[in-house]
Parts: C-alpha cells; structure tokens; sequence
C-alpha cells in the first residue's frame, strides 16, 4: 500500500467506525467522504479501465467521474460524494 495522500489535520474527535475496502477492515470518522478515508489509507479509488493506471479522484465535488467505485453488489458511487457509515463496504478492484 501506498503512503497516505490526505493528512488529517483537525477534527479528529468524530466517532470511528468500520468499512471495508475490498473485503479489508479500514478505520474512518463519522462524516469523512468515502474519498477522504481512502486517501487516509493510502489507497487508490480505482484502477482505470483503460490501462493507463490506477485513479484518486481529481476535482473532489462530484464533477469529474474520475471517483467511481463499486459497491459489493456492483452499484456505482462517487468516492468524493459519498459519507462513510458503520460497515460500509466498497470495491476498488473489479472482479477477476
């Protein structure tokens, strides 16, 4: 895993909570993105479909499409847009 991207700098006295992130347990704070927690962690949002490596989300409001990741069910949502929640789970790799 990469180092992280986003630093936390203040408001850390939210409430933790649990998602998972390609089955993996990740720590978050109530009212993070779900693009903010994963950038926390150093992950990345997606891999491309197109080959040209993996993504991190660009304009963070929602406008770019560069933030997409899947639900466990194969659903669509926007990283940058999304509040976490207790047992969340995403997938940032498509299925093999």
């Amino acid at each position: 895993m990469a180092p992280a991207q986003f630093l936390r700098v203040t408001d850390a006295s939210r409430q933790a909570i649990t998602i998972y992130v390609d089955g993996e347990p990740l720590r978050a704070l109530e009212g993070d993105t779900l693009l903010a927690a994963l950038l926390l962690h150093g992950h990345v949002v997606r891999h491309s479909e197109f080959g040209d490596g993996p993504r991190a989300g660009f304009c963070l409001m929602g406008a770019c499409q560069d933030c997409w990741t899947l639900t466990e069910s194969g659903a669509r949502m926007r990283a940058c847009t999304t509040l976490v929640r207790e047992g969340l789970r995403v997938r940032i790799r498509s299925p093999e």
